[in-house]
């Protein structure tokens, strides 16, 4: 995996403007907030964070779930697409999804990109998070 860094270019905080990889590609659908592995009702997941940054962790956490059934890491992650409801609620809580990230994905720091949404297909969601990864061969 290389970072894709222009000269001459300041370096980014917290995500990277590209990234080369070989290998496996692997495609995660949009997490939500919610555990998928304690079901509530109609099969869905029960919701343990009602706040952007618990979810934001549930969510993350959930990727690297998924990204494990391909055998691959956090490491491996090369794009994050984040969709929110409220830019607002979204910057008011990065130090404690700062806080989780570093947790569960590390010190590294894939291609990133954030929009603000009017709405999510779960109702109580927050915020979902895609992913995009290259496991090597």
């Amino acid at each position: 995996m290389k970072i894709l860094q222009p000269p001459g270019w300041a370096k980014p905080r917290g995500y990277a403007n590209g990234i080369a990889a070989r290998g496996t590609l692997v495609m995660i659908g949009g997490q939500v907030g919610w555990d998928p592995v304690r079901s509530g009702a109609g099969g869905a997941g029960v919701w343990p964070a009602r706040d952007f940054a618990g979810q934001a962790r549930q969510a993350l956490a959930n990727i690297v779930a998924i990204l494990a059934e391909a055998g691959g890491k956090p490491e491996h992650l090369v794009r994050l697409t984040w969709y929110v409801l409220d830019r607002d609620e979204y910057v008011a809580a990065w130090p404690a999804v700062g806080a989780a990230y570093k947790e569960i994905i590390g010190r590294h720091f894939p291609a990133m990109a954030a929009f603000g949404v009017t709405a999510l297909v779960e109702p109580e969601a927050r915020l979902e998070i895609e992913a995009t990864a290259v496991v090597p061969d």
